[in-house]
């Protein structure tokens, strides 16, 4: 267990952590600090990151003290109930550190970076776009859990039930570091509540996850290239947001790149945000061809479809999630349904690390 923590702290740097949370302090005690709120929140945010990841640490020097204090009296004396306390305890802290050292890890460019995420039904109509509206509450339930805050930035109800397309802002540090794992198209099986036959349907829903990005990102906009549409806002259930043309839609032609924004009163703040989604959808595809170009080269071969879900979630005959990149698999539904992911999160990110340093 000493040598865990060893280990930890190595990876850790408290003293480092430390200067760069009293830098962070300097510039929120800065008068001028608040003129650029966006800027000062992404401050805010990586302080609060970092005195997290500070007193998480000293919490667990503080446990492993407590336990090498119960050791040595198990030591001293045979005493049963104690002996169980401190079994518990040795258990309870090696989760904590390794649910510790996954947070530490995630030191890709832009894992701390608030994430953007877009739900797309399939093929299938109300069946479908109820398994979308699904999703979303399972991915708002667990940013909540996580502390993180949550904007919809764009919504699309579906006809009869459920959501045609939503996309939402995930604001929290390291919000994209765990929710990339959570890109692929997810697959739904149960007995439909809109099938009056009864039958079992199979429904697939696309999530697509982004960084937030700042203005320093390299990403060149060109206006030629852009197409801008304003139209009507509306929100859940049909209702307008507003009565004006604040909605903003930006297509970029080349690529055919569509995003959309309407969780601002104002046109000119819907289309900054949505300047926001583009720059991470182009980086997106930059990066996503890049990796194609690895992979030609390191000879993979990769499937890309409807076919190659990331995650099953099946309801009837029984009941079970199974992660097909992991071969994770939880039984209770329920409880992923209400936002207990994280274990499928946890299970992606420690293979994906595996897969870089080995």
């Amino acid at each position: 267990m000493r040598n865990v923590l060893l280990n930890l702290g190595g990876l850790f740097d408290l003293g480092n952590k430390q200067e760069r949370i009293a830098e962070l302090e300097d510039k929120m005690a800065d008068p001028s600090f608040w003129d650029d709120q966006d800027a000062a929140q992404v401050v805010i945010n990586e302080s609060n990151g970092l005195k997290e990841q500070v007193n998480t640490f000293l919490e667990l020097e503080g446990q492993f003290e407590d336990l090498e204090v119960s050791y040595e009296l198990v030591k001293e004396e045979a005493d049963a109930d104690l002996q169980s306390e401190l079994e518990q305890g040795v258990v309870a802290l090696l989760q904590a550190v390794s649910d510790f050292e996954l947070q530490l890890l995630l030191s890709e460019p832009y894992d701390k970076n608030n994430a953007i995420l877009e739900l797309h039904p399939g093929a299938g109509g109300t069946e479908s776009q109820d398994w979308a509206s699904m999703l979303l509450r399972m991915y708002t339930r667990w940013a909540e859990k996580k502390g993180f805050k949550v904007e919809t930035l764009d919504y699309l109800p579906g006809d009869e039930a459920g959501v045609k397309s939503v996309t939402l802002l995930i604001k929290g540090h390291n919000a994209y570091g765990y929710l990339k794992a959570e890109k692929g198209v997810h697959r739904l099986v149960r007995i439909s509540p809109f099938d009056s036959s009864g039958r079992r349907h199979t429904s697939f829903v696309s999530c697509e996850i982004m960084p937030e990005l700042d203005d320093n990102i390299d990403i060149e906009l060109s206006t030629e290239e852009l197409k801008i549409d304003t139209y009507r806002a509306s929100g859940a259930g049909g209702q307008h947001i507003n009565t004006t043309d604040s909605a903003v839609r930006i297509t970029h032609v080349p690529t055919n790149t569509v995003v959309t924004c309407q969780s601002e009163r104002s046109q000119i703040k819907n289309r900054e945000q949505a300047m926001k989604m583009m720059k991470a959808k182009l980086y997106q595809l930059k990066i996503e061809e890049q990796e194609r170009e690895l992979a030609e080269i390191r000879g993979e071969q990769k499937e890309i479809g409807w076919g190659s879900q990331i995650r099953s979630y099946v309801f009837h005959p029984y009941s079970m999630v199974k992660d097909h990149r992991t071969n994770h698999e939880i039984g209770n539904t329920n409880g992923v349904m209400d936002g207990e992911i994280d274990g499928f999160i946890d299970a992606y990110l420690r293979l994906s690390l595996g897969h870089k340093t080995s």
